[in-house]
């Protein structure tokens, strides 16, 4: 760590008046006498050190201290955990030296936090690990994942002061792993800022051409949110309420998913903003004024009853409350507008967090139960901490729906949830003899999607034993939880069969059962477990009568007659062939040969990295490849650098186009003769579907760079009755 000359007392000073400053209830003297002491510990151990962008470390541990105290809303406890964060890593002070100084709680905490020290971003590791590390010390004590999400803000916030390589990867860390616990612990506001600078280092084009756009459009927004509040104010005046109204720019991320999801451009996002009012009452009157105030919107403007989200009856999971409709304003405009309480405002922006047990004294249920659901996952038998990592993350941004037993007892569901899921959410024996559900007096099948309100009971049978094919409806960790443990279990009992077969088969041909002999017909079948071996002799997948002559072959020239996978055929992807000349591997990885990803097709001249496969090389992306933030934040280790060496134009590359359109009478014609006229490209297949009078289709065109490449797309966008002209991003890596 790099030394920088001792700071002085005033800077010290005046940042420690900062932080106090930054607490919405001023701590009491004892409180303060705490603070004092851990500041003052901190500013003795760690003066003259810096972090590595070079910043004071006071002045980087003072600033995540003030996110805790300010922006979240937490306890002295939780200030002195975020003040003490490193002190134990950077320094010689102890745990036992906390002790005799400070609060016993506070040891805990900043022992809560070594343990997941190694998430600092600077360090190559598995990210999945850490995030199970991350959520198991935040089944222990919340405080310690709410000083790290704090900690990951400040980092963000000063990502500019980073190395460019380390951009991508900490900005993909954040927006796959930190943007979503912030998102489901109700940190909306430190989520929202989180998703927006990750994509102005993940996609900076889109963020910058966005944020020009919100530039440019601000005078006309704020003339007519000041238009559509003035009835509004008149009528809450005259009717005694104590208000604010203001109008709230959603985040450009948001933004840009609304156009992406809708499919426009943004001045086609009618909801860039909404009107929030912010009612003053007390605790016992809040759902009453709140529906008063949704009354004096409607009687105004015209709302539309299917936008209608009423989180005040019945809160989100992670304690978001509030009411939002959707309006038409002036000019046909459609406006959102979301009606809360203070009470409700503070916990929408701060975080239920704010308000659980270690500072209320009192156990909060919400907060409880999702911590119920991490544990229930933690202590799954899954293998893999990416298996943890993708089963968390798919609830972490879903809405909820809420469904009613038939005994009206209500269930909470992400959005998309099927009758399956539902029953697995009864009890882990329901899912697995599920056969069917009525659903609001109709019989329905298993994989039913439920909807808000739904009455649900289920159908069970003892016969009934969970499918492979059930893990491609279910969405719940639970339900999927559940699927792959009886299937596992499953499967061992058929692998036990299926190696007793093998053992009497090598008997009979007077070959011994050996590890030599296993590994051998692994290395044949492409398989990495005996396991996945013995399976595949029990299922049939593999004939029993060629093992035989496998093993008769001299170890060297085994060659597989044919390649057996329990997946899909592996598609071929397009060979290195003539790239060799001009891509240049930077990391010295050798004998291992190198394809473009047809999940993003890089061409010359774009920006691009490698990605080390287990069985297909090196894999080239593009840098704004849908798949690259979560390479870079599952498997950093295995990114590698590559670059071009010769300058643009030089070779060409095959791409793929999809376009889409109006299904004219000689639209193909049109298509073929632009591609055939385009200097430097020629066309080595299409192919189209038509249906009720629009076509899409796929092209594949040799063309010479990436600058040839969106030129020709430009072309291809100018044909009459042509709507969409894309480069293929499959998701798939």
């Amino acid at each position: 760590m790099l030394v920088l000359p001792v700071i002085t007392e005033k800077e010290i000073k005046n940042r420690y008046r900062g932080l106090l400053r930054s607490f919405h209830v001023a701590p009491a003297r004892k409180e303060l006498k705490q603070i004092r002491k851990a500041y003052q510990l901190v500013t003795e151990e760690c003066n003259g050190k810096v972090t590595y962008t070079g910043e004071p470390v006071i002045y980087h541990i003072t600033s995540v201290a003030k996110i805790v105290a300010g922006e979240m809303g937490l306890g002295y406890i939780s200030v002195i955990g975020a003040l003490l964060k490193d002190i134990t890593t950077i320094t010689k002070i102890t745990e036992n030296d906390l002790k005799k100084t400070l609060d016993f709680q506070i040891s805990d905490i900043v022992r809560g936090l070594g343990k997941i020290s190694d998430l600092d971003t600077q360090k190559t590791s598995y990210q999945p690990d850490h995030f199970r590390k991350l959520v198991v010390n935040l089944a222990d004590d919340i405080r310690v994942i709410l000083i790290k999400l704090a900690e990951r803000m400040e980092v963000m916030r000063k990502l500019d002061a980073r190395d460019n390589e380390s951009h991508l990867r900490i900005a993909s860390e954040t927006y796959y792993l930190y943007a979503p616990l912030a998102h489901r612990l109700g940190f909306y506001n430190i989520k929202s800022e989180m998703e927006d600078i990750s994509l102005k280092f993940l996609e900076p084009d889109i963020y910058n051409s966005i944020a020009e756009k919100i530039r440019e459009s601000t005078l006309r927004r704020n003339r007519f949110i000041r238009e559509f509040v003035k009835p509004l104010k008149e009528k809450f005046n005259n009717r005694g309420l104590n208000f604010e109204i203001k109008g709230r720019l959603k985040g450009i991320h948001s933004i840009w998913q609304k156009m992406k999801k809708q499919e426009v451009n943004f001045e086609e996002v009618y909801d860039i903003f909404a009107i929030r009012i912010i009612l003053e009452t007390r605790e016992k009157k809040e759902k009453k004024d709140c529906w008063q105030a949704y009354s004096i919107v409607t009687d105004i403007y015209q709302p539309n009853p299917q936008r209608l989200r009423d989180w005040i009856s019945i809160p989100k999971s992670n304690g978001y409350e509030s009411l939002h409709t959707t309006v038409v304003g002036a000019k046909g405009r459609w406006v959102e507008v979301q009606i809360r309480t203070s009470r409700m405002n503070e916990i929408a922006e701060k975080g239920y967090a704010a308000h659980w047990r270690y500072k209320s004294g009192k156990g909060d249920s919400k907060l409880d139960s999702w911590l119920t659901r991490m544990r229930e996952i933690l202590d799954s038998q899954e293998s893999t901490s990416l298996d943890f990592y993708e089963q968390i993350k798919s609830g972490l941004y879903s809405d909820e729906i809420y469904i009613f037993t038939p005994n009206g007892d209500l269930k909470q569901l992400p959005a998309g949830a099927t009758v399956l899921d539902f029953a697995f959410e009864i009890h882990s024996d329901v899912g697995a003899a599920c056969i069917a559900g009525n659903v609001n007096g109709k019989n329905v099948p298993i994989r039913h999607i439920l909807k808000n309100g739904d009455r649900v009971s289920v159908l069970t049978s003892k016969n009934q034993k969970p499918k492979t094919d059930w893990l491609n409806f279910v969405i719940t960790s639970k339900a999927k939880t559940k699927i792959k443990q009886t299937l596992n279990e499953e499967k061992l009992k058929a692998a036990e069969a299926g190696k007793e077969i093998l053992i009497r088969r090598l008997k009979n041909w007077k070959i011994r059962y050996s590890d030599p002999v296993v590994i051998k017909l692994l290395s044949f079948y492409k398989l990495k477990l005996a396991q996945d071996l013995y399976w595949m002799i029990q299922t049939e997948k593999i004939d029993i009568s060629e093992i035989k002559e496998i093993l008769s072959k001299p170890g060297k020239d085994i060659l597989p007659s044919k390649e057996i996978t329990k997946d899909e055929p592996r598609k071929e992807l397009p060979v290195a062939g003539s790239f060799d000349d001009f891509l240049i591997i930077e990391d010295k990885v050798k004998d291992l040969d190198y394809k473009l990803a047809k999940c993003c097709m890089p061409a010359f001249g774009d920006k691009i990295f490698g990605f080390v496969t287990i069985s297909e090389g090196i894999k080239i992306h593009q840098i704004n490849c849908p798949n690259a933030p979560y390479l870079y934040s599952n498997f950093g280790y295995r990114i590698v650098k590559v670059r071009w060496t010769k300058p643009a134009g030089s070779e060409s590359f095959l791409a793929n186009i999809r376009i889409s359109g109006v299904d004219e009478i000689g639209m193909i014609n049109r298509i073929t003769d632009v591609i055939a006229n385009y200097m430097r490209v020629n066309m080595r297949s299409i192919s189209v579907e038509s249906k009720e009078g629009l076509f899409e289709g796929n092209l594949k065109v040799l063309v010479a760079g990436n600058r040839i490449l969106e030129g020709l797309v430009r072309k291809l966008e100018k044909i009459n009755g042509v709507t969409k002209v894309s480069k293929v991003s499959e998701v798939s890596i």
